[in-house]
């Protein structure tokens, strides 16, 4: 079968998610952010099934909406055919008063078909604009992971405090962990489009691109962090990360410790 470019394939993005989660697991492999990229696996699999329930057309709501609608348009010519209007007995007052009762009748009746046939597209748009709001989580849940990966700290070591995280990274794996983030970042906006690509509705459609201009702000941010580093690996000749010297205690002198080798748990 041909590989059509002209829309997404739920498939092919699902694989590249999977493909990213074992890089991520085979680099990072105690690291939190594997638990992220399943998420957002577990969420890519769930979109290829919504997707396409919501390009679908809801044939038993659509229905009910035709059989409401013909029974009221039924019921208000069967109540017109019934009336009688004898003139000898109603006066112009009482024959405005029933005018103004069947322009409201007539009213109400065009809201609720009007309602009804729009019943369809809000119960889609609901749907699609709780799963975009998942996928905005799962995007500012990865940026917090990078929030403390901070590439100056290769450039400028300083000493740490009780509640400074840990940073056992080399300016490669650092580099490493931030281009993953990148890419979830993007896969996440892939993900959200699949909602809006058989369901062009203006809300949903404005809230995937609210969502990917979300991401790519992030991936500015982010790439402004691996943009330092290769000067901080270039002008330190850093492969290991540096480590900051500990606090001297009274009468002692500092001293630094080499740095652990095993990979960050964020």
């Amino acid at each position: 079968m041909a590989v059509s470019y002209l829309r997404l394939d739920p498939n092919q993005i699902i694989d590249t998610v999977e493909t990213l989660s074992r890089r991520i697991r085979e680099r990072f492999p105690n690291a939190n952010l594997n638990k992220v990229c399943d998420s957002l696996l577990e969420v890519s699999r769930k979109a290829q099934v919504r997707s396409h329930q919501i390009s679908r057309p809801m044939y038993f709501l659509r229905l009910v909406m035709v059989s409401l609608i013909v029974s009221m348009i039924v019921l208000f010519a069967y109540i017109l055919r019934a009336f009688r209007l004898e003139d000898n007995h109603i006066g112009l007052e009482d024959l405005l008063q029933m005018g103004d009762a069947g322009f409201q009748t007539l009213f109400l009746i065009g809201a609720t078909i009007v309602f009804l046939i729009t019943l369809e597209a809000r119960v889609k748009r609901k749907r699609c604009l709780q799963a975009i709001h998942e996928l905005r989580s799962i995007a500012h849940i990865i940026d917090m992971h990078q929030l403390t990966k901070d590439p100056d700290r290769l450039l400028m070591a300083g000493p740490d405090t009780k509640s400074s995280p840990q940073r056992t990274m080399t300016a490669f794996e650092l580099t490493r962990y931030l281009d993953y983030c990148i890419e979830m970042l993007s896969l996440a906006g892939k993900v959200a489009a699949l909602y809006i690509q058989h369901f062009e509705d203006s809300e949903a459609v404005s809230a995937v691109n609210d969502l990917e201009d979300l991401t790519s702000g992030l991936s500015r941010k982010i790439w402004q962090k691996i943009m330092v580093l290769p000067t901080a690996g270039r002008d330190l000749g850093l492969t290991e990360p540096a480590v900051a010297p500990s606090l001297p205690g009274p009468g002692s002198s500092p001293q630094t410790s080499p740095a652990p080798s095993q990979e960050s748990s964020t």
